[in-house]
């Protein structure tokens, strides 16, 4: 009976062992899982906080680079602002100069007549500038009669007068009036500051 029962407890602690060794193979297997899914998460959660933080920088770039342009642009507008105000002072200073300004306007009355191509024209000016003007007009109807081939009748308007606080310049109409060609010397300068 002795040895029955050792062969019998020696068979129970065999028995256990294998199903101690199991259980630890289970176990290391689940933990192992467990472990692989873990790591999985945590890699998928930094990977995500890593592309949120690049999405971040990327419109924090952006946000700075549009910053950086909106402060250029304002800089080269306030820079226009400032030239154009300094070249409406330089225009008074031309208008004071009765010869470059007679050639001046010589010349924004022929542009006038070569932009309208009409045969009836009326030139509008500064009361001041009535006898430069019809200087200009004169000089102006043979040079454009031989470019064009064409007659022109020129009318200067002697009722409406442009406003005296412009610096000069005139305003060229077709005879009823609906084509107007504004050669003001403002009207020019905003010309080119729309060009800058």
């Amino acid at each position: 009976i002795k040895h029955m029962m050792a062969f019998i407890e020696q068979e129970a602690n065999e028995k256990a062992e294998e199903i101690d060794a199991k259980a630890e193979e289970e176990f290391n297997i689940e933990k192992g899982r467990l472990v692989q899914t873990q790591r999985l998460k945590i890699m998928e959660y930094y990977e995500k906080k890593e592309k949120q933080i690049e999405q971040q920088k990327k419109i924090q770039m952006s946000n700075l680079m549009n910053q950086a342009r909106l402060r250029v642009l304002k800089a080269r507008d306030d820079l226009i602002a400032d030239l154009l105000n300094e070249a409406k002072q330089r225009l008074v200073k031309v208008v004071k100069d009765t010869a470059r300004y007679q050639t001046l306007l010589d010349g924004l009355v022929l542009q006038g007549f070569y932009q309208l191509l009409e045969p009836r024209i009326a030139v509008r000016c500064r009361k001041q500038d009535l006898p430069m003007v019809k200087a200009a007009v004169q000089k102006s109807i043979p040079i454009y009669k031989n470019a064009t081939k064409r007659d022109v009748d020129v009318h200067i308007d002697q009722d409406n007068f442009l406003p005296e606080d412009i610096a000069g310049g005139v305003e060229i109409f077709n005879s009823d009036g609906k084509i107007k060609v504004s050669n003001t010397l403002e009207s020019r300068l905003d010309l080119v500051a729309q060009q800058v």
